[in-house]
């Protein structure tokens, strides 16, 4: 059950209107890096949850951030509110009024015209919110690394929305935001690391020969060794033929069929066989400026 609260989990002041901005904020609202996406993510999580303390942190997280996208839509309708009613009343001439949506080549006139300067569900760029932002496995030392990338994404999007805004009220708004971030990667980390063991995620075991194989395949000028591939934490492979068959086999794929099934592919193939002397005139000899000259540059 939920009950909502009239205020909000931080303060909004804004300096002053600018639609362009509003529409750059969206990417917070309705982005795959956004609070929806994150409240529907951990929201989710949290009802598949048997274990009852990830249970409960995850259902506070989730209707914490269903806060975090009250703020950032708070934010994006006071920064849209002088342009709402100026599209609303048409108090400017056309082109004016055109040109204060517009912004420094922004799309907030889309987002004015279709939404009437409300936070509508999404981006910046105008993509439609989707479930697919939410990338749950069902499989808690999973879905908390990716959570806690989640948060990490997040964090450095406010980074860069603070980055492009001098109105100190929403700055420092949109700070709070990013800091709450911070506290939930840690929330998440925590919770991976009170599961022992948890590396690899799952419950089956990779294959010990290949756990700890490092395979060198991009080789050439920039090759780089460092902890990620030395030879105290890996084996590493860099003999491209040792890249092959790894397996120890010949590399090579086959699969059993029934008689039937082979005279059937045998017949497929007969029918479907090409003819590897044949040069036949093809469209594209067809729409040369000179057929005939064509023909002759083949020969």
């Amino acid at each position: 059950m939920f009950a909502h609260n009239k205020r909000l989990q931080y303060s909004v002041h804004v300096s002053e209107a600018n639609p362009a901005l509003a529409n750059l904020m969206l990417e917070q609202f309705g982005g795959p890096q956004g609070e929806l996406a994150a409240a529907m993510r951990y929201f989710t999580q949290a009802m598949a949850e048997d274990d009852p303390g990830r249970k409960d942190m995850l259902l506070d997280i989730a209707t914490e951030e269903l806060s975090h996208l009250e703020v950032i839509g708070t934010i994006v309708a006071m920064l849209n509110k002088g342009a709402k009613g100026e599209l609303a009343e048409a108090v400017d001439e056309e082109a004016e009024l055109f040109r204060k949506l517009q912004g420094a080549g922004n799309s907030s006139h889309v987002t004015q015209v279709l939404f009437g300067g409300g936070p509508a569900l999404i981006n910046s760029g105008g993509q439609l919110w989707t479930a697919g932002y939410v990338d749950s496995i069902g499989e808690p030392t999973a879905d908390l690394r990716s959570n806690i990338a989640a948060e990490a994404r997040a964090k450095i999007v406010y980074e860069r929305l603070i980055n492009v805004t001098d109105d100190p009220g929403v700055k420092d708004a949109l700070g709070f935001l990013m800091t709450r971030e911070i506290a939930h990667q840690q929330s998440f980390e925590k919770a991976l690391y009170a599961i022992q063991p948890n590396f690899p995620p799952g419950k089956l075991p990779g294959k010990p020969e290949f756990a700890d194989t490092y395979v060198n395949t991009s080789q050439g000028d920039g090759d780089m060794r460092g902890s990620w591939n030395s030879d105290e934490n890996f084996n590493y492979v860099t003999d491209r033929e040792q890249h092959l068959a790894m397996d120890g086999g010949d590399g090579l794929s086959s699969v059993k069929l029934s008689a039937g099934q082979v005279e059937t592919l045998k017949q497929m193939a007969a029918r479907t066989k090409s003819d590897p002397k044949s040069d036949p005139t093809t469209g594209a000899d067809l729409g040369a400026a000179d057929a005939d000259a064509a023909k002759k540059k083949k020969r």
